[in-house]
Formats: structure tokens, sequence, C-alpha cells
């Protein structure tokens, strides 16, 4: 339990100076965030699907991804559909359920629980992870914005996002078999890598934004069932019709049983889509995964 903790702590403490940084310094957080989905993301995107040769296993773990995702989208829509929530509390709902911290909180517990390919796989379920956020998590905040936004308008702003075109270079560029020397794949990781830490420090400042507020329980608790318990048993029934080897199953229920991805608190901020409401939620989920994620790597074990 301490190793793990171990784990966890490096992300709690890069929380901790975004939050004490925006109280001290009192930064545009907006401009942050914009700074970081258009100029490091797309980077990040294309150096991975640039440098990860493709092969089935990777349309098996897509499959996968997309599966559950349609999988929580449908629950989250009947939910909210009963409590009659409106398009801004809906897209909080779903920006929470359908997307868990895969990338800076699960490859190293995957690589801590399972080893160095596991760490791989991780990798690869993280990328495609960036692919639905930086797509569908983009049109469902962009349509969840407290201005007013038609589907139409949600639609051009994920068409504009250019880490959408960061994905398409990279498998391009892999496919067509581009070669780009060493010192440009190295700069261009050194700009992407540098987009984990900043979504990471984003979310610790916008918790320093919260405003003594409360939030209603109805918004709270279907998020945390469904990312923290649902979404890891859902992923283990689907596992088990997929040929794909043990590992690749542990990897990926592990990181369905992840708390919210910081990632969604960037999209909030940027489409102000009740980013204080998202924030909370993440850092509630992030705070129970202390327990739920050893709960789930027993019973993986």
């Amino acid at each position: 339990m301490m190793d793990l903790l171990l784990v966890v702590l490096p992300a709690f403490i890069i929380f901790s100076i975004g939050y004490i940084g925006q109280k001290k310094l009192k930064l545009n957080i907006k401009s942050i965030s914009t700074m970081s989905l258009y100029l490091m993301l797309p980077f990040l995107t294309f150096e991975t699907f640039y440098t990860n040769k493709l092969n089935i296993e990777h349309f098996y773990m897509f499959l996968l991804s997309i599966t559950l995702t349609i999988v929580l989208v449908c629950i989250t829509l009947v939910y909210g559909k009963i409590i009659k929530a409106d398009k801004s509390h809906m897209s909080v709902m779903l920006l929470g359920n359908i997307f868990p911290n895969s990338g800076n909180y699960g490859t190293p517990v995957a690589l801590f629980a399972f080893g160095a390919v596991a760490f791989d796989y991780a990798i690869i379920i993280m990328v495609i992870q960036a692919l639905l956020i930086n797509t569908v998590g983009i049109f469902i905040a962009s349509y969840g914005s407290e201005k007013p936004t038609t589907i139409k308008e949600a639609l051009k702003k994920v068409v504009k996002m250019p880490v959408l075109y960061g994905v398409t270079l990279g498998i391009l560029f892999q496919l067509i078999n581009i070669q780009l020397p060493p010192t440009i794949i190295d700069g261009l990781g050194l700009l992407g890598s540098a987009a984990i830490p900043t979504v990471m420090l984003l979310l610790g400042m916008q918790l320093a934004e919260i405003q003594s507020q409360k939030f209603e329980i109805k918004y709270l608790s279907p998020v945390i069932v469904v990312r923290m318990i649902a979404s890891p048993l859902i992923a283990a029934l689907l596992v088990s019709f997929m040929p794909v080897n043990d590992m690749i199953k542990n990897v990926f229920v592990l990181l369905a049983a992840m708390p919210v991805a910081a990632n969604t608190t960037m999209l909030a901020v940027q489409f102000n889509t009740k980013p204080n409401l998202l924030s909370f939620i993440t850092l509630i989920t992030t705070v129970i995964s202390l327990i739920s994620i050893p709960l789930t790597l027993y019973f993986l074990g």
C-alpha cells in the first residue's frame, strides 16, 4: 500500500503546486488552457502515433475503448433524462463518466502493478483516450457550454482542434514511412511532454478558483458511482469477450477504474462548461481512488 501511495504522490504534489501558485499569482487559467490545447497536445499526439507501430492489438484496444465509451454514454444519457439535467450538467456528467485519468495516473500504476510490458499497453490506451477526449470530449464540452451553442457550432470547434490533425499526421507519416530526423522527433516530444504536467497544474489552479458554493448531489453521485465502480466492472465484462492476452485485459480494466481525467477540467475551462463542478468531481474521485485502485488490483490479482 505504501509503495502505491508513493506512485500516486507525485500527481498530488503537482495538483498542490498548481493550487498554491494560483492562490499566490492569480494567473489567467483560460490562457494557459488554450496554450496547452493548441500548442502542446497536438505535438504529443503526433509524436506518439508516429513512433508507436500499429498492429492488431491496437485495433482491439481501440475497439474496447470505443465500446466502453458508448456504454458509458448511454448510461449517462438515460440518467440525465431521468433527472431532467440541462445540457451543461449533462456535459459535466458525460465528461466525468467517459474519460478516466489513464495518462498521468493510470500508466505509472500499471507499471508498478504489472511491469514494463503493461506500461507499453497503458501508453497505447492512453493515446486512444487522448484521441477520444480531443474529439468526443471537445464536442461534449463545447455543446455543453453555458453560452448558447448548437450542434453544428460544436462540430466546427472539433474540426478546428489541432490535436485531431496531430493524430492524423502521426498515423499518415508512419504508414507512408516518412523518416524524420531524430533531433526533430526529440524536439516535438519535448514540447508534447510539457502538456501532461501543464494539464495537471491546471486542475490544481482550477481548484483554487472554486468559490464557496453547494453542488447538487444528483450531479456528483452518478459520476462517482459510474467512474469508480461501474466503469471497471463493464470493462471487465467487455474484455472477457475479446481475443486479447491477460495483460491487456488487466491493464484495460485498471485504467477503466481510474478517476476523472484531468484533461476534462482543461476542456471545461476552455469552453466554460461548469469547470468548478467538474474540478470538484475530479478531486473527489482522485481521493477515492486511493482506496478503489488497490481494491481493483486485488481483484485483478
